[in-house]
């Protein structure tokens, strides 16, 4: 299991944009922690979850 903004999902194998993508984030609008790391969006396909980690997603919005 993989902690995401504090739920547990089976992710476990996917990348971190497969998982954006599959939960409809928009991958320009977000920033990834990984483990307590920014996840830079260039290695967003190739890094994948492993069992255990934590990850927190936070989308930025527009606003005026």
């Amino acid at each position: 299991m993989v902690r995401i903004n504090g739920e547990n999902l089976d992710v476990v194998g996917n990348s971190v944009a497969e998982y954006l993508d599959s939960a409809g984030y928009d991958l320009m609008r977000v920033a990834v922690e990984l483990n307590g790391n920014i996840v830079p969006k260039a290695q967003y396909a190739d890094t994948i979850f492993k069992d255990g980690d934590s990850v927190e997603v936070v989308s930025f919005v527009g606003g005026g």
